[in-house]
């Protein structure tokens, strides 16, 4: 029987760190990425679906197979409307746990962030934490929910604070000890790595994995 890999959001920095693990390990016969355009990427096992996530349902016979990565997400700067902005982060994961639950879907990966939580009174985390909220009320088999801190890793697109940040992190990453060790940065390779190792186990449940635990499991 085959394995089948669907990545949302693989041109990402956790996505396409992810997108070359899935196609270069033997345990997927076919990775299927959902995109807005083509990637610049070609391999044996590689199939891209444009779609219009506005319109994901109109796919659902392609969200099928083993697992479900969902790296999809954006940034304020990126994505101003709060409300576009919400249909990226929370809308368009929840319509894919949705449709890999109706097709049988063993296992959905899903990329959300330290600090998620319901009762936030940040935009960002509060909205995170709704979006793990509704997934996990889509009764999955196989629910996998990861929480990185801050990303490190080359990006496509220039971010001149981000650089900033992530030089800053480098020094106060060894000061962060303890309980706060979960907000020391982390690679994104580090992510995509854990993600792939857990896809390949044979789970039941719902799995929260903070940044900390995540490097363990890389």
């Amino acid at each position: 029987m085959s394995n089948k890999a669907v990545v949302a959001g693989a041109s990402g920095l956790i996505g396409s760190k992810l997108l070359n693990i899935l196609l270069h390990d033997s345990y997927y016969d076919e990775v299927l990425i959902l995109v807005r355009k083509e990637l610049p990427v070609s391999h044996k096992k590689l199939v891209q679906l444009v779609v219009d996530f506005d319109k994901l349902e109109d796919h659902a016979a392609a969200i099928t197979g083993h697992a479900v990565f969902c790296c999809l997400g954006s940034t304020q700067k990126k994505t101003p409307d709060l409300a576009v902005y919400r249909k990226i982060d929370h809308d368009y994961p929840l319509m894919m746990a949705q449709l890999a639950r109706q097709n049988g879907v063993e296992q959905y990966h899903l990329v959300s962030s330290i600090g998620a939580n319901t009762q936030s009174s940040n935009f960002y985390t509060k909205m995170k934490g709704e979006t793990e909220a509704d997934i996990e009320k889509a009764g999955l088999k196989c629910l996998h929910i990861y929480r990185p801190s801050f990303l490190s890793g080359e990006r496509n697109e220039s971010r001149p604070r981000e650089r900033f940040f992530l030089g800053l992190m480098k020094i106060i990453n060894p000061l962060l000890v303890g309980s706060l060790r979960n907000y020391r940065s982390i690679p994104a390779e580090t992510v995509a790595r854990a993600m792939f190792n857990e896809s390949i186990k044979k789970q039941e449940g719902v799995f929260i994995h903070s940044s900390e635990k995540i490097k363990l499991l890389a």
